[in-house]
Order: structure tokens, then sequence, then C-alpha cells
């Protein structure tokens, strides 16, 4: 589904990524952990192809075609959807036009106001501008929405936890696994995810199949996600700079 060949990036002209490998599998959930700043969130932009994020070197496949250098409609064509860590608010859009117009692309039918409910998303919240005076949760939770109706092949995840009150981490955990395929038998699914995650509190819901730390812009080490995040909490990432050294 995705493999990254020695992705080096830079943002701004300062080098984040520096010969990263990651390969994931069809129907797999990776997790990414790692210190802030280490680049985690520069990977599933430039995986996205945002463009201040400059490759310089290295290259992305996705499902074996080469978007390294395409634009990010192109790879969301593709079947690519991202959902931010802090997405913007757009004024002017309304939120039911946004999920209606994903929804057209993914050529399936897409009820939108009885997927909403689904999410906890009354009716009215479908009438307002995206993400505008919404709070932390509710836009994780339209953040979903929107990846429900494009039903991606790949789903990247930047910190899906983050700003989500503990009534409603459940249904983000359990949104994220129907969007995963993680609600059917390993054999049969065919959906693939990257959870950049700092605490890792959202795979107690979500059970990852591999986890990898960045560290420095590279892959320091990778394994079982509960052991990894065990020796993060007891050990910290000092460990992992360490043992990259």
């Amino acid at each position: 589904m995705l493999d990254i060949q020695n992705l080096h990036v830079e943002v701004d002209g300062k080098p984040i990524l520096n010969g990263l490998d990651l390969h994931v599998n069809e129907g797999e959930t990776h997790a990414i952990f790692g210190q802030n700043g280490s680049g985690k969130t520069t990977l599933v932009l430039t995986i996205m192809g945002f463009p201040r994020y400059h490759v310089t070197d290295g290259r992305i496949l996705f499902k074996k075609k080469d978007i390294t250098h395409l634009p990010v409609y192109e790879r969301a064509r593709l079947g690519i959807g991202i959902s931010f860590q802090h997405p913007p608010a757009i004024h002017g859009v309304k939120l039911k036009d946004l999920v209606d117009i994903a929804a057209q692309h993914s050529k399936r039918t897409f009820k939108t106001e009885e997927v909403a409910e689904t999410v906890n998303i009354s009716p009215d919240f479908l009438t307002r501008d995206v993400n505008f005076g919404f709070s932390g949760g509710e836009v994780k939770r339209t953040e979903l929405l929107q990846l429900l109706a494009q039903n991606p092949d790949l789903v990247l995840l930047d910190e899906p936890d983050s700003g989500v009150d503990l009534e409603n981490i459940e249904l983000v955990g359990e949104t994220i696994n129907k969007l995963l395929d993680r609600d059917k038998r390993s054999r049969k699914r065919r959906k693939s995810g990257l959870i950049i995650t700092h605490a890792g509190g959202i795979l107690k819901i979500v059970k990852a199949d591999r986890a990898h730390v960045l560290v420095d812009g590279r892959i320091a080490c990778s394994g079982n996600p509960d052991e990894l995040l065990t020796d993060i909490c007891e050990l910290g990432y000092e460990e992992c700079v360490k043992c990259q050294r």
C-alpha cells in the first residue's frame, strides 16, 4: 500500500526527514511515536503532498505508483485521506457541502445526515462553516466524517486523540476502526493506516499491527506497539536516541 524509500524532506530550507524508510502493507495499521520536532507531522503531510514539504531525495510509492511529486488533489483521488492535528477553519464553506463533495468522488452511496449521527454530529453542525467555532473534539469528529465520506484506501491520522475528551475518545476510536477495516477479520482488511500519536492513548482502542519510533527524521526502531509504548513510558525517548547513536 505504501512504500517510502530513503526519504529526505526540507521545510523552509531546514532538513527534517533524513533518509526515512517505511513499508505498510494492504490491511495494516502502523503507529508512529516520537518526540516533538522529530518529524512525525512532516511525514504525513509529505505523504499527502503539501508543497511546503520539499522532497530532496527518495521516493514515495502508493499502490506501486510513484506519487513523490504529485499534487495533493491527485493523491486524494488515488485514495489517500488525512485527518489533521490542527485543521483550519474555512469561512464560507459549509460542512455538509464539503462532505457531499468528498462522497461524490468516492462513487458510493453516502447519506451525510445519517452518517453524521454515528459520529455524534447534529444536523445544525452540517450547516455551519467548516470547523468555525468548533471545540477540539467536534473538529476531530468532523474530520472523521469527511474521511468516512471520502472512503480512502490509506488513512493518515495526525494525533487523532488530541483535544478529545474521555466521553468521546471511544467514539473516535471506533470510527477509526471502521475507517481502517479493524472491525473485520485480518484477512478481509483492505484499508491501511498510519497513526501519529504522542501519548499512545488511541492505541488502546485502535490496535495497530506495528509501531515505529521516529528520531531525528529517521526510523530508530520498529516493533510491537504495546512493547514499544511501554519502553517509551518507562525509559523515555532518550533511550531511543542512544540506541540510534
